[in-house]
């Protein structure tokens, strides 16, 4: 997958959460994420906000949910002394469930795939060709732990 594909996808992936029901409205990234920042307001009015913690502890991913809460007007933090991996996010808790978390998780697993591709492909190319997990034996010898 190259970086245009991926951009394009997930322009794709916001679409379908903003709920776009013409094909130039999927296209049409900036307005996908306003009717979703919409959509939050209206469930706002309608439903008390939560606060809800999340633990991501991949950087990446972290990175991400953290600008994707960012996008729709939300302000992630932590308290202190909380670990950076814990954010805590104030919204209406069914815009986390059938949103935020769901688009979060379908951007999340097409980044992941990128970079696990590209990765890949480096590796490859400018370290050795074969980048398969290490074989399996059927007997152990005493190992020496590497510190």
């Amino acid at each position: 997958m190259i970086d245009q594909q991926l951009r394009e996808k997930l322009r794709k992936i916001e679409a379908l959460f903003a709920g776009a029901a013409t094909e130039g409205e999927r296209f049409a990234a900036g307005a996908a994420a306003e009717r979703i920042r919409e959509k939050l307001s209206e469930t706002a009015q309608q439903e008390p906000e939560s606060e809800v913690k999340f633990s991501i502890s991949d950087p990446w991913s972290r990175q991400l949910f953290i600008a994707l809460c960012r996008r729709y007007g939300l302000q992630p933090f932590r308290y202190r002394r909380m670990h950076k991996q814990s954010i805590i996010i104030k919204a209406p808790q069914s815009f986390i469930e059938t949103v935020l978390w769901p688009e979060f998780q379908e951007l999340s697993a097409a980044l992941t795939t990128y970079l696990s591709q590209v990765t890949d492909q480096i590796i490859r190319e400018e370290v050795h060709r074969d980048t398969g997990d290490a074989e399996e034996r059927t007997s152990q010898r005493k190992i020496k732990a590497e510190d």
